[in-house]
């Protein structure tokens, strides 16, 4: 036979994947892999509906409906400030994953570098790979999670073809500052480089934090490629409805590589989320009042259980700090807590190029009975797993 593809013979499956399989197993609640266990907004479902019974069922446009994208250029405005032209700077694609893997497809060649901050999103390094690139990480530094401008330039003097910043940062709930943006925009500008940006927790941001966006920055626009999804704004996580947003010369080549990868996203998925693209504002600021109250409920349930945890600024995760029990690794951790706890989470050092072994990710977008059920779980924790 064949020798197989040197390029993923290194490759696993993903980790957060594999710990729903895990919590299956158990039973466990799965707090590992970040999807909610409550309905999207009903609007979205009732227009759902009535789409399946309408003409909607064959390709739409191959980078997106022409609603579609229309209605998402308005938003798009509406919270950057920035104009977007439907018809050349949008391409719908199926999910952030096919958005990202588009972006890096579109900007690298064989042989060239991508900064990717560390922890990261687990997909990052594995698009740079499968575009024949070359990651270099720079780490972020916990509590705060914040980074160190001149290890960033020294990454930068590498030469790279472009950055990734995941913004608000799944794994570590990091909201990058506009000063922050401001530093790597600059350094994208002085060593001529690309910024790609995952921005899909946009609307999930805790006070007094707010999202900046890149594309909206001086001199950003043109070397900006934000990637995005409808995923986690509007809870429909299984409809694979994302995007990603640049300059008309750019968008034109991600137009093709999309064609080829997935032709195009599903048509009466993108008809019936055009309603909750034309959302009015207050959605937001409930979206946003909905996972604060989340975010407190878990964290004070962890406290009073005596976990030690990061504080997330953005997004729906926690690090907790699993240095008091022993294990020789989060892995064994992880599934010793789907077993003898029931709770499924991931274990972080699939997020770290450093070695890391004292965090697992928890995830907190679950109805409160979902997140009290597994608190009660966890409080008898340092007796399960002595």
């Amino acid at each position: 036979m064949p020798e197989l593809s040197n390029r993923t013979a290194d490759f696993t499956d993903s980790v957060i994947r594999r710990m729903t399989r895990v919590s299956n197993l158990y039973g466990a609640i799965n707090l590992s892999q970040g999807f909610p266990d409550f309905e999207p907004p009903r609007p979205i479902l009732d227009r759902l509906a009535q789409v399946s019974s309408e003409d909607f069922h064959q390709y739409s446009i191959t980078w997106g409906a022409q609603n579609f994208r229309e209605a998402l250029a308005s938003k798009i405005k509406h919270f950057s400030g920035v104009d977007v032209n439907p018809e050349k700077e949008l391409v719908v694609t199926c999910g952030s994953t096919e958005a990202m893997m588009a972006a890096m497809m579109t900007v690298t060649n064989p042989g060239d570098k991508v900064i990717v901050f560390s922890p990261f999103y687990e997909n990052y390094g594995a698009d740079t790979i499968l575009s024949g690139a070359e990651p270099i990480y720079v780490p972020l530094n916990p509590p705060e999670f914040n980074f160190d401008p001149e290890v960033l330039e020294d990454a930068f003097r590498l030469k790279p073809k472009a950055i990734i910043v995941c913004n608000p940062s799944n794994p570590c709930g990091k909201v990058f500052s506009r000063k922050e943006l401001e530093i790597i925009g600059e350094l994208a500008r002085k060593y001529d480089a690309f910024v790609i940006t995952d921005e899909v927790y946009e609307h999930i941001i805790y006070k007094p934090y707010t999202h900046t966006y890149m594309a909206a920055l001086p001199g950003m626009k043109d070397r900006t490629i934000t990637c995005n999804s409808l995923s986690k704004t509007y809870s429909i996580t299984g409809w694979r409805l994302g995007y990603v947003w640049a300059s008309e010369e750019i968008t034109e080549r991600v137009k093709k590589v999309h064609d080829f990868l997935t032709v195009g996203a599903a048509a009466p998925l993108q008809e019936a989320a055009v309603t909750g693209l034309k959302f009015d504002d207050q959605y937001y600021l409930d979206l946003q009042e909905k996972y604060t109250r989340k975010r407190d409920l878990f964290l004070k349930g962890l406290d009073q259980i005596g976990l030690e945890h990061t504080v997330p600024q953005g997004a729906y995760y926690i690090l907790v700090d699993i240095s008091q029990f022993g294990y020789r690794t989060d892995t064994d951790f992880a599934l010793a807590l789907a077993e003898k706890v029931g709770v499924g989470a991931v274990p972080a050092s699939s997020f770290f190029k450093e070695e890391e072994n004292r965090y697992v990710r928890l995830h907190f977008a679950k109805k409160d009975e979902t997140l009290n059920a597994a608190l009660d779980r966890l409080s008898d924790i340092k007796n399960k797993l002595k």
